[in-house]
């Protein structure tokens, strides 16, 4: 593992799949935020808005419907992707649970050719405190596949083969998720904090992701990275890296 030099797709388009309003700001902010600051375009898709399992603080509120709570986290999830440069994207598919259907699968895939992403950031195989999680993925990969599909119907060109990384759970002890890949966040941690900052109905989770970025930024350091590393994200590959050199 390893989180110097330049950072795995950065300068190239972004494609963050995110089951939730919220979990692309915790998990990959960072990354989103580097892809931006290069000059290239981050696209976050949304699948929900996790109005109905992921927004405790907006139903704390006198009066709250589902409908409310939407229309909070959209606002919410807007905020923290303008903080980051992103383009964002809100399918508004349900969560708890998120269906997992053709529907949702062929959206998906459309999407990814019209963006024709470089890179793309998902959540982890597995978590079984969060079954909106691993759906998520696997939709993900699947989409990855049909995009790919020369005789599926498109109005744009089939997808390339893009590299996919799983970015971290809230328990990767949990989630069959080891990294092998530590990003440098430390340039751009300032936005990261101000798209946590707008996620106001689950406020409670910017502590642990702030503490978090600092000790994956001592393990990038003990693996080879500089010392100047004060944050850092950790991903894990699904697919093999192609490279000329050992690295």
């Amino acid at each position: 593992m390893t989180a110097g030099g330049e950072a795995p797709g950065t300068g190239r388009r972004l494609l963050v799949v995110s089951a939730h309003a919220a979990d692309f700001v915790w998990r990959a902010a960072g990354y989103i935020a580097l892809t931006t600051e290069a000059g290239a375009e981050a696209h976050v898709v949304c699948l929900s808005f996790g109005e109905r399992g992921e927004s405790p603080g907006a139903w704390k509120q006198p009066g709250m419907t589902l409908d409310k709570v939407k229309k909070i986290r959209q606002a919410e999830a807007q905020a923290a992707g303008d903080a980051l440069g992103a383009v964002m994207h809100f399918l508004d598919k349900g969560d708890y649970p998120l269906p997992d259907n053709e529907e949702t699968l062929l959206e998906l895939a459309e999407l990814m050719r019209a963006t024709a992403p470089d890179v793309i950031l998902t959540h982890a195989k597995a978590d079984p405190y969060n079954y909106d999680h691993p759906v998520a993925a696997d939709l993900t990969i699947r989409a990855r596949a049909i995009a790919q599909a020369f005789g599926r119907e498109s109005a744009h060109p089939p997808l390339g083969a893009p590299p996919v990384f799983r970015f971290e759970p809230h328990q990767p002890e949990m989630c069959e998720f080891r990294p092998d890949v530590l990003v440098d966040v430390t340039p751009v941690f300032s936005r990261k904090t101000a798209a946590m900052a707008a996620m106001a109905s689950q406020e409670h989770l910017v502590r642990y992701y702030s503490a978090l970025a600092e000790r994956r930024a001592v393990q990038a350091v003990r693996n080879g990275g500089p010392a100047s590393i004060r944050y850092a994200e950790a991903y894990q590959r699904v697919f093999p890296q192609v490279s000329g050199v050992l690295a």
